[in-house]
């Protein structure tokens, strides 16, 4: 399974290093790394996505918690949040299949932000199924290249929870 964790560290050099190396060490991999200051002032959020069963993510919190700069380190996997990503995908685009393709961007509330004679670049931004949804709609174009900048995430306050919402949505 994998498991969002929401860590917040003293915004100083190395630290995230140290971090990366823990998980090195440890043999896991970081699937999505986010990192970016908060709204104090010496302190950044940093947003992995990390594979492992609640076990490991335990062991690894602990871990965590050992190094002297982490701040807060919380496992958001089951609880409501906010969740965004960015994309930027580049497509093969002629001039006879450009609007077809300009559609599916307007679907997906996305924009172009540059053209050339024969390639798109979209920019994305949603939670990371959309990045899917989107990004197979796109595939029979031919995709170039992608760029995405990893989750980011913050727990809501309503404490809604919005996957909930919509498996009852698909109900109906």
């Amino acid at each position: 399974m994998k498991h969002t964790l929401s860590v917040l560290v003293e915004d100083e050099a190395g630290v995230l290093t140290r971090i990366a190396g823990l998980f090195a060490r440890r043999g896991f991999n970081i699937e999505s790394l986010a990192v970016g200051t908060t709204e104090q002032m010496g302190v950044s959020r940093i947003t992995m996505v990390v594979p492992g069963d609640d076990h490991v993510i335990e062991q690894l919190t602990k871990q965590l918690y050992k190094l002297i700069n982490v701040l807060k380190v919380q496992d958001i996997t089951e609880i409501p949040c906010v969740e965004r990503e960015l994309m930027l995908v580049k497509v093969n685009a002629s001039a006879s299949l450009r609007s077809e393709i300009i559609e599916i961007v307007q679907i997906f509330r996305a924009k172009v932000v540059d053209v050339s004679e024969d390639s798109l670049t979209i920019e994305v931004s949603g939670d990371p199924g959309k990045m899917v949804a989107i990004v197979r709609m796109l595939n029979k174009f031919g995709i170039r290249e992608i760029a995405r900048t990893g989750k980011v995430s913050l727990t809501r306050e309503s404490g809604v929870n919005t996957e909930y919402l919509k498996s009852l949505e698909a109900k109906l």
